[in-house]
């Protein structure tokens, strides 16, 4: 009897394995010169102000973003919002505004944002991404906007409205 049920455990151990193995760590990709924006088609590295990217279920293509308002824009359309799976933006309290960074790429999720400050980004008012909410408090203060953490960024406030 105990051998029986032994083998009847043995997938299940199995099966808790391969789950642990399976588990894939994302990392942003590096934007190449030639990469265009995933929206409006604009070479991304041409242009000043924070970046994004989106990995999508089961896709290889990593869509690339000439700013973190394009980025915002596709992510939370409905058809795209439940394929989404990770999003990465420039910490722009560690990289130039005018060329940033691949290596300041960060948890979008985890990133804080300035709408409506002064400083202007690809396509206008910028929403810029920080690290941290002291960082995008800084930057608030000296060029104005709101800060706002990840949840409150929407198709609402993109609009101008």
């Amino acid at each position: 009897m105990k051998k029986l049920w032994g083998l009847l455990l043995l997938p299940l151990l199995f099966a808790c394995g391969q789950n642990a193995s399976d588990t894939v760590v994302v990392v942003a990709q590096a934007i190449d010169e030639h990469d265009r924006c995933h929206m409006c088609g604009m070479m991304i590295k041409k242009y000043p102000g924070p970046k994004g990217q989106v990995h999508l279920k089961g896709q290889q293509v990593t869509p690339k973003f000439c700013s973190t308002r394009d980025m915002f824009n596709f992510a939370l359309q409905s058809e795209n919002k439940r394929q989404v799976t990770d999003l990465f933006v420039h910490d722009m309290a560690t990289t130039d505004w005018q060329k940033p960074e691949d290596s300041a790429f960060i948890d979008a999720k985890t990133a804080w944002y300035v709408y409506g400050a002064s400083q202007k980004a690809v396509m206008g008012p910028a929403v810029a991404s920080f690290g941290t909410k002291d960082a995008a408090v800084k930057y608030a203060q000296e060029l104005g906007g709101i800060v706002l953490p990840y949840e409150k960024i929407d198709t609402q406030l993109l609009a101008g409205k």
